[in-house]
């Protein structure tokens, strides 16, 4: 049985329908400026991949209601786009074909889409251009109900400009979606970010970045803690959903603790919170050890804060 969703997660989904449906043009009288509407549209798209087809393939295909459908492929016929002949097989079965006018039809319609496709993309950088195109098929992979992240190559580099202000970015949001914390959380972890930017030592404090396919889709940092400069620190470790089934959570600690020795650490601690429990798997599995934990009133949530060890 599906788990209750958050009036606020349904709100935005809606939200992002309105937005793209009216991006896209849907709801204008023609799609693209044609005759069209967008079920006659894809009707003729399908049309268009195949020799022939029965009416029940495409119904079946678009999961269009039979009465709809036998209304438009009337309409394409009484139009000069289609053509209808028997089945060989079962006389009974109409096989559908594009004819020369429909064939035209399709292909001004498919021209018109790539033209705003290409308009849509052009207008981003191509940074943003990866993002949404990245989004777009964890979407789509998600709603059909399979792992988008099966494939994909996965890099890690150390930060440069432009991935703080991503990293910021992500922790906000992600945390406000993913656990409800406020915007106390978004400001300590800007914080964070700004003494590290502004005070690290290449030699001793790092940060890095991991990428799927050249997207960003994770980050960490390590600095010297502030009371035992022996003590290398872990923070801000975070995957994006575009990112997740990877190993990348794995590989970024993994990545820190070889740092951490290299830099003459003698160890390594964090600070988390007992709700965060993927992170709190990879430390274990990293060598990481429980060494305290306190209840605490932060980021508008009761929470219990945890620190975790290890040597090196």
């Amino acid at each position: 049985m599906p788990s209750a969703v958050p009036a606020t997660h349904v709100e935005t989904f809606r939200e992002f329908n309105r937005f793209y449906t009216h991006r896209i043009g849907v709801l204008e009288k023609g799609l693209l400026s044609s005759s069209f509407t967008l079920t006659q549209a894809r009707v003729l798209f399908e049309l268009a991949q195949r020799a022939q087809a029965s009416a029940n393939e495409i119904g079946d295909l678009l999961g269009l209601d039979a009465g709809y459908l036998s209304r438009i492929v009337q309409g394409f016929a009484d139009s000069g786009l289609i053509t209808r002949k028997p089945s060989p097989d079962d006389r009974r079965r109409m096989l559908l074909s594009l004819t020369a006018a429909g064939k035209r039809a399709f292909e001004r319609l498919d021209r018109s889409s790539r033209a705003q496709a290409s308009d849509i993309l052009g207008g981003l950088s191509p940074d943003g251009r990866d993002r949404l195109l990245s989004s777009m098929r964890s979407m789509r992979g998600l709603l059909a109900g399979a792992e988008p992240r099966a494939r994909g190559r996965v890099t890690i580099r150390t930060h440069r400009p432009g991935d703080i202000g991503w990293a910021i970015e992500r922790h906000g949001r992600l945390y406000t979606d993913e656990y409800g914390w406020n915007e106390e959380f978004e400001a300590l972890v800007a914080t964070l970010f700004a003494d590290f930017a502004t005070r690290h030592d290449p030699a001793r404090e790092r940060m890095w970045i991991a990428e799927v396919d050249g997207v960003r889709a994770g980050c960490v940092f390590v600095v010297r803690n502030a009371d035992d400069p022996t003590l290398a620190q872990l923070r801000c470790l975070l995957v994006d959903p575009s990112g997740r089934g990877h190993g990348i959570g794995r590989r970024l600690v993994d990545r820190c603790i070889a740092f951490a020795r290299a830099a003459g650490y003698r160890g390594m601690m964090l600070w988390t919170n007992d709700v965060l429990v993927s992170a709190r798997r990879i430390y274990e599995a990293t060598g990481f050890t429980l060494a305290k934990e306190y209840r605490h009133h932060s980021f508008g949530h009761d929470l219990v804060g945890q620190i975790w060890t290890r040597d090196l």
